[in-house]
């Protein structure tokens, strides 16, 4: 017996493996959604949300969240770091393909009528997802601390701070203050590693369990 077979004896005895997994592993997926390449998106996105998550956490081991020392330590990922400067392009590239497969897997749903009866709340679930993965790019975006992340972060929090009667609000929460500095460096950070993770991770749970239940849409 290997040592996998150990392990799964082991968590068998104690979880009922055996009688929870075969249901979830051999759920069928209808035709057309094997067949059709447009209905992988979802799944590209979310293969790119855990790409994201084990580069970012090799990423947060050397980076250092303050105006003074992010640039350098940046730097010292790309040219120091063993394999730095890959994991870094890993994660800058799944983070763009991430928002891409997320926007053509709405306009997918979307064209096809898939966001129908009894859908609805999956579709809101989903816009929600979209938003929050958008944000997720440009949160990280601040952090490199070079001039094009502070001059793109800076449009974008007067874009954000120009609207009506709540702007100024969200503005002072992504700023910590009236100008771009460590207040809004620390909340960029914390955003970008905990808040927006733990909620795309929660969403998706909910996204994964409606799906299952009311099935794949083959609307068209």
């Amino acid at each position: 017996m290997s040592i996998l077979d150990k392990i799964y004896k082991w968590l068998d005895d104690r979880f009922k493996l055996r009688d929870l997994l075969p249901p979830i592993v051999k759920h069928p997926a209808p035709e057309y959604a094997v067949t059709n390449p447009l209905y992988c998106l979802g799944g590209i996105a979310f293969l790119c949300f855990l790409i994201l998550v084990g580069t970012g956490i090799f990423l947060a081991m050397y980076y250092k969240p303050t105006p003074l020392e992010a640039y350098k330590s940046v730097e010292n990922i790309m040219t120091a770091v063993p394999m730095g400067s890959l994991v870094r392009s890993i994660h800058h590239w799944a983070a763009n393909t991430m928002i891409a497969a997320v926007m053509l897997h709405m306009m997918r749903i979307y064209f096809m009528g898939a966001y129908k009866k009894p859908r609805e709340l999956n579709w809101v679930v989903g816009v929600t997802l979209l938003l929050i993965t958008t944000t997720f790019g440009f949160s990280g975006y601040l952090l490199p601390w070079d001039q094009l992340s502070f001059w793109a972060t800076k449009i974008g929090t007067g874009i954000a701070g120009s609207l009506p009667i709540i702007g100024q609000y969200i503005s002072l929460l992504l700023m910590g203050g009236s100008d771009i500095g460590n207040e809004t460096m620390t909340r960029f950070f914390a955003i970008h590693v905990l808040i927006l993770p733990a909620t795309i991770a929660i969403l998706l749970g909910l996204h994964f369990a409606m799906i299952r239940i009311q099935g794949i849409s083959g609307r068209l």
